[in-house]
């Protein structure tokens, strides 16, 4: 993410995934990432955090733009992805950064909706400033629909600066919350135990020295990638990829310069299938000079569309991820 200001304020391809290639970004190596649906999902605003259903035909995610977010759905038929439709459980309020869990049972997402009735509007103070907050809310499914979102308690709503939520496979919650005197975000895990989300405890890799952002957790646990302000990253967020060592976690290893790009590149999400890794990035489509007068017009008509330095989706196999001794 961009550490967030919420904008107002991401060879082995899966089937699913290889509908999502746009033909001017062919990829050359199995670690090129290429855009998720160009112009359907990946517009001109800010696009980030797509969950999808089990069976990967249903993606919700996060359309935003210095006004604020929006979660959105499309629907995968025919091999093409639908026109997004605002999701039935958010419009009314600042929402953003949708996460399902595996099973497909609910959903978390993050609001600055008030937390009681007639209240106002959740703010938080981080990135130097006063801006819109976040807390963490539930939908549950109920059949082809969703109930109405409930406000998660405080064990996991622990301050109004609660982002980018992940769900694991036993209900548990990994997310991101601002920590010391120059809060800087910190990676923290909720246990879900008894019906109840246990108070939260930080990552131990994640010590608040460095900005640690967007955890995408696999269900079983066995690895992690997040954003990370940590070095080699130099001026904005890159990705790197945390593995399971016993009853901790290992030491994290940036996912390399192919991967990451000198802007941001954040708001990891996994596939269901755990073959594809998706991310949100800065990133655009390098353009050659001097140029004939019909690929300006296609770099113009790209632009339009999507290629403009905003957040886009993209995504890579995971299988192409460099690997990480136990």
């Amino acid at each position: 993410m961009k550490t967030p200001s919420i904008d107002p304020p991401r060879l082995i391809v899966c089937a699913i995934g290889l509908l999502f290639v746009a033909p001017v970004l062919a990829s050359t190596s199995p670690l090129s990432p290429a855009i998720f649906a160009p112009g359907v999902i990946s517009g001109p605003n800010h696009e980030a955090a797509p969950a999808f259903t089990p069976d990967g035909k249903t993606v919700y995610f996060q359309r935003s733009s210095v006004r604020g977010g929006t979660i959105l759905v499309s629907h995968l038929a025919h091999g093409r992805w639908s026109k997004p439709e605002i999701a039935p459980f958010s419009g009314a309020w600042n929402d953003i950064e949708p996460a399902m869990a595996p099973d497909g049972s609910f959903l978390v997402f993050i609001s600055n909706r008030p937390s009681a009735p007639g209240g106002e509007p959740i703010h938080g103070t981080y990135n130097g400033s006063s801006q819109d907050g976040g807390n963490m809310w539930r939908v549950e499914r109920h059949g082809a629909g969703w109930g109405e979102p409930v406000r998660l308690p405080d064990t996991i709503n622990r301050s109004t600066t609660i982002f980018a939520p992940a769900v694991v496979a036993d209900g548990s919650l990994y997310f991101m919350d601002t920590y010391g005197e120059k809060p800087r975000f910190r990676l923290y895990r909720s246990q879900f135990k008894g019906g109840t989300y246990e108070p939260a405890q930080p990552l131990v890799f994640s010590d608040g020295t460095t900005t640690d952002v967007d955890p995408a957790v696999a269900p079983d646990e066995s690895f992690m990638i997040f954003g990370s302000g940590r070095p080699p990253a130099a001026k904005s967020i890159d990705l790197f990829i945390v593995r399971r060592q016993g009853s901790g976690w290992g030491s994290p290893v940036h996912l390399g310069e192919e991967l990451n790009t000198p802007g941001s590149d954040a708001e990891p999400r996994l596939s269901p299938d755990l073959k594809t890794l998706y991310f949100s990035s800065e990133r655009t489509v390098p353009i050659s000079y001097p140029r004939a007068l019909d690929q300006a017009r296609q770099d113009l008509e790209r632009s339009q569309l999507w290629d403009n330095g905003q957040y886009n989706i993209w995504y890579v196999p995971v299988a192409a991820l460099p690997q990480v001794s136990d």
